[in-house]
């Protein structure tokens, strides 16, 4: 058997709702950017899934093609030693003058197929249809795509109609190259259910194997689905198809963590935006694994009967998750490992395919709101202001790994969230209709990997990391003064010596602005020395490392927000500890990350300006604030994930990391007023010069970054903070009385 390839594909949908085109090749910038694919072949990339797309290519009228990027990007895959799996239609719905209801759509892309076929004699892969079955489902029957249909018929018609076009389409491609090979794709899931919704689930996991069934055949007068379709008047269309049916050559299996779905007849139990219902029962729909205990049989055990059904070679052509950094390393990687263990057991398993290479946009609302949401994918594609290259992270590399054999990084072996009792959103449910196959976790559980040490337990950063990491299941040892004191370089080096880590993260240090003007040479002992020695220790074994500056090592004249190549200038001792720090690490390490940061808020510190806030207004009280210093408010929690990414990417140099958003101390004040439904009149705007500071503070110190925005905007941020403040009713009482709330929002 041959080796197991890595295949590649960028989001390439195409995609209909109303009137309006989502073409996700443009939302990307990969229409303009042919350079991307000496990135893809890089990663040691063997067939890449491409887009002919129908839509793009004879937009206007079927007799008007515009070969011109098609042919330019096809030339170059294939000098560049990979082979295209082409794609003619991907969840499109064709050009404006057909749809998938019309007659006309099996022979217009039957046509469309020739035309490319033609074109491009050497290309043997192909995928005239990608996700019949989910497409149809979509566009005919839910109503999210276009044409907008809630009616099973019309569902049934548009998805024949694209089984039809795929075997017109091969057909057609055949006859110019008789050794074309199709790579049939679709959602592979599984439903599970309570026992009265039994019934559905039955319905539901017949239907999923449909696209495949037809295309080898097997919808005949003994298949449970004959009778349905049937009742549609459209048995002369299975017959024609059995009679002449289209086997793929490979069963392209794509599948997602939310493609195994749980019934609930107990509608009490979940969300209203969860239930709906068919003609008899209402019921829930959420994911299997939200829900079941033990846990769905996932992708291993799915492939394993897609083998066994069909008995033709399978390849995972989409396994994109959409999650923090190290989850989606976790999600490829045992797609990877199940594709191995199948064919050790003597499934023919071709390939892994590296799906959304360049991310994708909007898919949190089935492309229904263009919101411009981005998900990453094996590239980052939020660069800085004019800065359109996709930035390689962790699960570049990892790819690449996984291609030539080598280690991989020590945060893709551990279990995935849904793998771990966090996955339970609501009561776990263990007794469902029916047999459940018997789980398959082809891989043993993971060995202990090797620690991430965060320094500064006793601080908010600190403890937030903490937190994050708990979350995010990444192995972590977090320190305190008395475990490693920052001063003691023998210490440093005894700890790290034990816990072996592969980063560390730097959150100790000085924060008290003020006091740092009355105690400089402590304030330098903390943020410079400190710093410095477990930079020191970090290094010498081998460890990643890193620190936080501020936007105070900014003096404040400038009229635009402060990006990394700006020249500092501090104007107090707190300001000045932190930028000697950053070129002391800058000199020692080259490997070495900083990222300066600004104005803290979190719902875990009753010390932060927002939770001052809370509180004094809850208790009909003024908060101070100063109204002519302007900073970028930082979530803490979103400041955590993004820090942890770019630790796990490897990434070093300075970066700027906040909301993005430049605001007052008083703005800020009355936007967590405002999103916690308290007096706004409460607070108090109030000149700098009378804020009893004792250290100076610069006017203007907001930060954007050149290197790429990566944390939410500050307006979800203070809603995320607001709600989670909601949910626990408390603002952080504290029994000692309160400095001035503007006071303590300048502390960094």
């Amino acid at each position: 058997m041959p080796n197991l390839e890595l295949w590649g594909g960028h989001e390439c949908t195409v995609n209909r709702v109303h009137d309006r085109y989502l073409d996700q090749t443009v939302l990307s910038g990969h229409q303009d950017r042919i350079e991307d694919l000496v990135l893809f072949a890089d990663l040691g990339v063997k067939a890449l899934r491409y887009p002919v797309v129908w839509e793009r290519i004879a937009p206007e009228r079927p007799d008007l093609l515009d070969w011109t990027w098609t042919d330019e990007r096809l030339a170059e895959i294939r000098r560049l030693g990979m082979r295209p799996i082409a794609g003619l239609l991907h969840h499109g719905s064709g050009p404006a003058y057909t749809s998938l209801t019309a007659d006309t759509f099996a022979p217009g892309l039957g046509d469309f197929a020739q035309a490319v076929a033609e074109r491009y004699p050497w290309i043997e892969e192909w995928t005239p249809v990608n996700e019949p079955l989910t497409t149809a489902r979509f566009s005919a029957l839910y109503g999210h795509w276009y044409p907008h249909a809630r009616d099973e018929r019309l569902f049934w018609v548009a998805f024949l109609n694209q089984i039809d076009a795929v075997r017109l389409a091969m057909r057609r491609i055949r006859a110019v190259n008789p050794a074309a090979r199709l790579v049939q794709t679709e959602d592979l899931g599984q439903t599970y259910a309570t026992p009265p919704m039994a019934e559905q689930a039955a319905f539901d996991n017949h239907r999923r194997w449909l696209t495949w069934d037809l295309l080898t055949g097997n919808v005949n007068r003994e298949h449970p689905f004959w009778a349905r379709f049937a009742r549609f008047g459209l048995t002369d269309r299975l017959r024609a198809i059995a009679d002449a049916p289209c086997p793929p050559d490979v069963v392209g299996v794509n599948h997602y963590l939310t493609s195994e779905r749980f019934l609930d007849h107990r509608v009490g139990r979940y969300p209203q935006d969860r239930c709906g219902g068919n003609d008899f029962i209402p019921y829930a729909d959420v994911e299997a694994l939200r829900v079941m205990s033990p846990g769905p049989v996932g992708l291993a055990g799915l492939m394993d009967q897609a083998w066994a059904r069909y008995g033709l070679p399978l390849a995972i052509t989409e396994s994109h998750n959409g999650c923090t950094r190290e989850e989606q390393m976790r999600w490829t990687l045992e797609a990877w490992r199940a594709a191995e263990r199948l064919r050790e057991r003597g499934a023919d398993v071709c390939a892994v395919t590296a799906w959304a290479l360049l991310g994708s946009y909007d898919w949190n609302s089935l492309l229904t709101v263009p919101a411009n949401h981005y998900e990453p994918g094996a590239f980052d594609l939020r660069g800085g202001v004019d800065d359109p290259t996709p930035r390689p992270n962790a699960m570049t590399r990892m790819l690449a790994d996984l291609a030539s054999g080598a280690p991989l990084h020590p945060v893709s072996g551990g279990l995935g969230w849904w793998r771990r009792d966090v996955r339970l959103e609501f009561q776990p449910v263990g007794r469902i209709a029916g047999p459940l196959p018997p789980q398959r976790h082809f891989d043993p559980e993971p060995a202990a990997a090797p620690p991430l040490l965060i320094a500064g337990a006793s601080g908010t950063l600190g403890q937030a990391l903490a937190r994050c990491c708990h979350l995010r299941g990444l192995s972590y040892v977090l320190t305190d003064r008395s475990q490693m004191p920052l001063e003691d370089p023998a210490a440093i080096e005894r700890t790290l010596e034990r816990h072996r880590p592969w980063a560390v993260i730097n959150a100790a240090g000085w924060v008290r602005v003020d006091d740092a003007e009355l105690e400089p040479d402590a304030c330098r002992l903390a943020n410079l020395t400190g710093a410095v020695n477990l930079a020191q220790a970090a290094a010498a074994v081998g460890a990643h490392y890193t620190a936080f500056s501020s936007d105070l090592v900014f003096g404040g004249q400038l009229d635009r927000p402060y990006v990394e190549s700006d020249q500092p200038r501090p104007l107090n001792v707190y300001g000045a500890s932190k930028l000697a720090a950053e070129r002391a690490l800058m000199a020692l390490d080259s490997r070495a990350l900083v990222v300066r940061t600004a104005a803290f808020f979190s719902p875990d510190d009753p010390w932060n300006f927002a939770a001052v806030v809370a509180r004094r207004l809850t208790a009909g009280r003024a908060v101070q604030a100063a109204a002519d210093c302007v900073v970028s408010p930082t979530y803490v929690p979103d400041l955590c994930h993004a820090v942890l990414d770019l630790v796990i990417d490897g990434e070093t140099g300075l970066w700027h990391l906040t909301n993005g958003q430049a605001m007052d101390w008083a703005e800020f004040g009355r936007a967590i007023a405002d999103a916690l439904g308290l007096d706004m009149r409460l607070i108090k705007a109030t000149p700098a010069s009378q804020m009893a500071w004792l250290a100076r503070r610069p006017a203007r110190t907001p930060l954007a970054s050149e290197r790429g925005h990566r944390l939410p905007t500050l307006s979800k941020a203070i809603d995320h903070y607001a709600g989670t403040v909601r949910d626990g009713q408390v603002f952080h009482p504290h029994p000692a009385e309160e400095v001035d709330g503007g006071r303590i929002g300048s502390v960094a």
